[in-house]
């Protein structure tokens, strides 16, 4: 049976509001309008067989939740008010997301950071492929990752992404 991978792609700060105030509820995938996430998002639906996105208000969202309105909630910063990794340890049990056999996690290190925590204890193979590089890198190499897998699955992915990594 192959590999099931889900990919998770981190929310961003630009979002479809500050563009068009308004926009009323817009579901996630159209909602953040920022490069990053675009890139992102482009990579995800290249590699993996479903892809989430870690909002630091809601947590693990599929791509068609309809967000109400603007917030502004960061990992960054505690005092937003971000989601707390109970719930999101929870929410991944209530989703069976456990159940995939690869989680590749996009974005900074508080979002690693929440999505390590959150999958503690489960038998999922974490990656995050591009831990450590600085984001315009991260973008760069996910851009590529993704024009490369198109018919080249996961494997193509990972030999293209590491293979100047390589130690």
């Amino acid at each position: 049976m192959p590999k099931t991978t889900l990919v998770i792609v981190p929310c961003g700060s630009s979002k479809v509001w500050s563009k068009n105030p308004s926009a009323g509820p817009t579901i996630a995938r159209d909602a953040y309008v920022g490069s990053p996430f675009k890139v992102n998002r482009k990579y995800a639906e290249c590699i993996g067989d479903q892809w989430l996105i870690l909002s630091a208000k809601y947590g693990f969202i599929d791509p068609d939740f309809l967000l109400p309105g603007p917030y502004e909630v960061t990992f960054k910063k505690k005092s937003s008010g971000p989601i707390d990794l109970e719930t999101l340890s929870q929410q991944i049990k209530d989703r069976g997301l456990a159940t995939f056999d690869e989680v590749i996690g996009l974005g900074g290190k508080e979002y690693r950071h929440a999505i390590e925590t959150a999958f503690e204890g489960t038998e999922v193979d974490l990656q995050f492929p591009f831990a450590g590089l600085p984001i315009g890198k991260a973008m760069q190499a996910a851009k590529r990752a993704a024009e490369n897998a198109s018919g080249g699955g996961v494997a193509g992915h990972w030999m293209n992404v590491n293979a100047d990594r390589r130690v």
